[in-house]
């Protein structure tokens, strides 16, 4: 369900008001309903599950079954991703490669799955994924009330765009109770509204000019293509960041504060200046889980770079299952 849908606009209203109606017992079990799509749930269940399991016995165990289990919950959530986003990918490169060497023909393809990508994915995987992380690192207790745990996966405001969140953000907010505020209710809407513009009403707009000057460059004069450009790079701030205003709007409403995505970053002084403002929780996650386990800085120069590189291809797979030239032509 996108955030600028005739869906969204009536499914919001009735759960923020059931939300604040009910005794705050069931109220974790409302949310968990309202986000709670059937596919969400085949796919999910069993990550859910093993990670749920994956969490208690790291907090319960020492010695080197505490990395076993990790390792079993990252290969679950890994493995569901790369089934549902990569398979295909990989199925077609394969049989390219094959039938350019001359290995098969067009009738002996590799087959590939017939299924459809669920929206979100990507996002609920690597947020299941930091929190077996912080309970193995010691900064998270393992949440040992399956329903919150679920809703932390599932929470329907992230649904679409993030943010990808810590378990120390939010994980104790689903315990805490949560009463109406006129003020909540005003900021969030207010952000909510602004993210709405930023969506229809800029990022749609531009993208307008952008696909039909994209579609067919060759047919333009070269001012065309610096301006869908520059209104290119304006599209896909405003489409992206429009959609985590209306995450955080909507959660706020309900008194839930989640994590600032963007914070201005075409105001950034430079590179490193610009990723730590766009997508934020995205950024931070390759930079904790990635990039400094890997060694980060600390091993010299030629290794910096390595791993930077290595965390951008992974960034770029991330973002889409298609390589940089199948994008561009």
């Amino acid at each position: 369900m996108l955030f600028n849908s005739l869906e969204f606009l009536i499914f919001f209203p009735i759960v923020t008001l059931l939300f604040f109606l009910l005794p705050h017992r069931f109220r974790w079990f409302h949310l968990l309903v309202a986000s709670c799509i059937p596919v969400y749930i085949f796919i999910l269940f069993l990550t859910i599950i093993i990670d749920y399991i994956a969490g208690i016995l790291i907090e319960n165990t020492k010695g080197r079954k505490r990395k076993l289990y990790l390792i079993i919950s990252l290969i679950s959530n890994i493995g569901v991703l790369a089934i549902f986003k990569y398979f295909n990918f990989f199925i077609d490169n394969t049989n390219e490669l094959l039938y350019s060497i001359g290995i098969t023909t067009t009738s002996s393809y590799l087959p590939i799955l017939n299924i459809i990508l669920p929206i979100g994915l990507s996002f609920h995987t690597f947020q299941a994924m930091s929190y077996t992380i912080e309970v193995f690192r010691g900064n998270q207790k393992a949440e040992h009330h399956f329903g919150i745990y679920a809703l932390y996966v599932m929470f329907y405001p992230q649904l679409v765009a993030g943010p990808i969140e810590r378990p120390q953000n939010v994980l104790h907010q689903f315990h805490e109770r949560h009463y109406f505020s006129r003020q909540n209710l005003i900021d969030g809407l207010r952000l909510m509204l602004w993210g709405l513009f930023k969506k229809v009403v800029i990022a749609d707009r531009a993208a307008q000019y952008v696909n039909i000057v994209y579609g067919n460059p060759e047919n333009y004069h070269y001012l065309n293509l610096v301006i869908a450009t520059l209104l290119f790079s304006i599209q896909i701030y405003c489409d992206f960041s429009g959609y985590s205003d209306m995450a955080l709007g909507a959660a706020k409403t309900m008194g839930f504060d989640l994590t600032v995505n963007f914070r201005r970053p075409y105001f950034a002084k430079n590179i490193q200046d610009f990723w730590s403002r766009w997508h934020i929780s995205l950024s931070t996650w390759f930079r904790d889980y990635l990039y400094i386990p890997l060694g980060g800085n600390r091993k010299g120069v030629i290794k910096r770079y390595m791993n930077t590189i290595l965390v951008f291809v992974v960034s770029g797979f991330w973002h889409g299952a298609s390589w940089f030239l199948d994008i561009c032509f």
